[in-house]
């Protein structure tokens, strides 16, 4: 039997309460029925206005903040992508059927995001609870005083929260400047590799102490060769960096010893079991070979790098793919696979930050690389890897860390 099609019009004119699509301009795009009844307003008064146009601070009210309440809100969620409860609110409407003469009303906001399939923010949706006669039933209870008491308790209320965040900011602000530190004691300076061109980006998620699990290591071999790796520890913070730290060491001295990725990573894979924390993580290993002009390449459950030829054609090196880090392997060594490359080519490593986003298939995440990588690969690795940043990266700023290494081949 056919499932019937869900008519999301209807659905969205049905939701209780009083609801409306913004854009990130704080525009109207849409509202329900439940606004229109409890506004006094009608869609063409609304629709395609700016909303402190059609809803302005009362002006016979010189302590009214809710329009800049509900502006910094709805902001917020544009610039931060996350959802925003809002303590009741004071907002005065004025009557449509007397101009001039304004209705004291209370309201119980929550602004939320509504994402495009990349990660952006295409609206917010703005849900309120009108708690009106609620106010009024506490101000007749307390004497005709209760609104006022509310607004006072929810001034001095905020104003607590307020001295919180200012201890939490301050807090935060000094563990930063120690995470800072030690990411910068964890990986390595960006440097040349040989007389080869380079370039390296680490960029932290939104929201943490900037310093994560993602890595990478470029290390100088013998003869006209280069070991390039990333890899990835599950988790963020301070304790995702030790690890991190850990892994990048051993593998940077597995490579001078194994001389070849696969057996390099199998070592790692062996050294992670008594790492705390580190098992399932990823890790990709890459020898560059300029004398021979090939890649040889081992991935432990790693997003596969990136070659873009000089003709502009774009290969995702797939083909020695393993299990992560201190996951058994039925075989007894890890898969190793090797790619040609010509002068002029350009090979891509990164850690998943870079592709995956939470809306949509990690294809697509490879695909809008591919088509960066070719637009860009004639520039130098320095703004490369700025452009492939700016390309694949949402301007709200990324759930994920992400570190970038771009070399020129």
């Amino acid at each position: 039997m056919r499932r019937p099609e869900t008519d999301y019009a209807a659905v969205f004119q049905a939701l209780p309460g009083v609801v409306a699509l913004l854009t990130p301009q704080l525009v109207y795009v849409d509202v329900n029925g439940g606004f229109l009844r409890a506004t006094g307003r009608t869609r063409d008064q609304v629709i395609g206005r700016y909303i402190f146009d059609v809803f302005p601070d009362n002006p016979n009210d010189p302590t009214a903040t809710g329009m800049r309440n509900f502006q910094a809100s709805l902001l917020r969620v544009v610039a931060t992508g996350e959802r925003d409860v809002m303590a009741v609110q004071r907002y005065d409407v004025e009557d449509p059927a007397r101009p001039g003469v304004w209705q004291e009303r209370y309201w119980s906001p929550i602004n939320v995001p509504v994402f495009a399939p990349d990660g952006q923010v295409i609206m917010v949706m703005l849900r309120v609870e009108e708690v009106t006669e609620l106010v009024r039933t506490w101000s007749t209870r307390n004497g005709g005083s209760g609104a006022r008491m509310l607004e006072a308790d929810l001034y001095t209320r905020a104003r607590e929260l307020q001295e919180v965040n200012e201890r939490l900011r301050r807090a935060h602000a000094h563990e930063r400047e120690v995470a800072l530190s030690l990411q910068a004691a964890m990986l390595p300076v960006p440097r040349p590799v040989g007389h080869h061109r380079a370039a390296v980006r680490y960029q932290p998620a939104v929201g943490t102490l900037n310093v994560c699990g993602d890595w990478y290591e470029l290390t100088d071999m013998p003869g006209d060769r280069i070991a390039v790796a990333v890899g990835d520890v599950v988790g963020h913070g301070l304790r995702a960096a030790g690890v991190m730290g850990q892994l990048r060491s051993a593998l940077s001295a597995a490579c001078h010893v194994a001389k070849r990725p696969a057996p390099a990573l199998e070592a790692l894979s062996t050294y992670a079991l008594s790492v705390q924390g580190a098992e399932s993580s990823t890790a990709l290993q890459a020898f560059v070979d300029w004398e021979t002009r090939i890649i040889t390449y081992s991935s432990a459950g790693h997003p596969p790098p990136a070659l873009a030829h000089p003709d502009g054609t774009v290969a995702f090196l797939d083909q020695a793919t393993g299990p992560p880090l201190g996951i058994p392997t039925d075989s007894e060594v890890r898969p190793e696979a090797v790619e040609e490359f010509d002068e002029g080519a350009v090979l891509v490593l990164y850690t998943d930050g870079l592709i995956e986003r939470r809306t949509e298939d990690i294809d697509t995440g490879l695909r809008r690389l591919a088509v960066s990588l070719a637009r860009h690969r004639g520039a130098d690795p320095e703004s490369l890897a700025d452009a492939l940043l700016l390309d694949l990266l949402p301007s709200r700023g990324i759930t994920d860390d992400t570190v970038l290494v771009v070399v020129r081949l």
